[in-house]
């Protein structure tokens, strides 16, 4: 009777969890591919190759390369430091790391324009550096505001997925090696890399979808079309244009987020294989 009562609680689990992935995952994705394609290939290229498109295409790209690249290097610092060594405000670092996960990425994109737009108190020295260069940098309604707020709300993704790497190696590996005359560096590359390596590549395959997707803090400091706008606010304008075709651009237009989607699904699951396999093998 047992087994029988189990088997049943299984196959309805089971029944559950493939109707929810199906209503809530499967079919949009599908409705999306099926909206974009719907008007023929002709139809589909042409709204992928606009010049809006490209343009939004090109500042997402850049814009999470770079965020990936800052992130890495610096959320690697923070995990270090924070499993690592012992000081005065570790907990308040740690903290201070997930900012980014409990503050709305909207209030993010407003807190870098009330920092360095006209009334801003970092404005003066942004105005300086640019006097003294003879440049005409910004940081508010450019290329680079949208680069910082994608820094900003992807920062966390990468540090979160070594630091519990880096706790459970411990410190013994390092300190035995710093004993022997090991420089820092060498202790790294050697000893505490090959450790966080599957777990550095997994927080930045994370990282590189938040960014590709992000819209509330880049909404905030994005301004022209054309110039600024991601592939979600372009997908937004597009939409909110009404036109039918308009729309069906901005299906195609998110057809592209769909792809790298399950790019960086595809990515993360070998990574998450290649990871386990080498940790059995331990």
């Amino acid at each position: 009777m047992k087994k029988r009562e189990s088997k049943a609680v299984k196959w309805v689990l089971i029944g559950v969890s493939a109707a929810f992935f199906l209503l809530m995952l499967a079919l949009p994705l599908f409705e999306v591919i099926y909206r974009a394609l719907k008007d023929g290939w002709e139809s589909y290229r042409s709204a992928l190759t606009a010049e809006y498109t490209l343009s939004a295409l090109k500042v997402t790209l850049t814009a999470t390369v770079i965020a990936v690249a800052v992130n890495t290097v610096f959320g690697v610092i923070a995990a270090w430091l924070v499993t690592k060594f012992d000081f005065r405000g570790k907990n308040v670092l740690s903290a201070l790391i997930d900012i980014p996960f409990s503050i709305s990425p909207v209030i993010a994109g407003l807190g870098f324009i009330m920092t360095f737009g006209r009334s801003g108190w970092a404005k003066p020295l942004v105005d300086g550096i640019n006097d003294l260069l003879g440049t005409d940098f910004s940081l508010v309604f450019s290329v680079p505001a949208v680069v910082l707020a994608t820094i900003f709300v992807t920062f966390p993704f990468i540090s979160r997925e070594i630091i519990p790497v880096l706790y459970a190696q411990g410190r013994d590996e390092e300190e035995a090696a710093a004993m022997m005359g090991a420089s820092g560096l060498t202790i790294f590359k050697k000893i505490t890399f090959p450790h966080i390596k599957w777990g550095l590549l997994y927080g930045v395959i994370l990282c590189a979808a938040r960014a590709f997707g992000e819209f509330g803090a880049v909404y905030a400091v994005s301004k022209a079309r054309g110039k600024t706008f991601t592939l979600p606010l372009e997908i937004d304008a597009l939409y909110m244009a009404g036109s039918a075709d308009s729309i069906t651009q901005a299906f195609a237009v998110s057809s592209l987020l769909v792809g790298m989607a399950v790019l960086m699904l595809v990515l993360k699951n070998i990574v998450e294989y290649r990871g386990r396999k080498e940790n059995a093998q331990r």
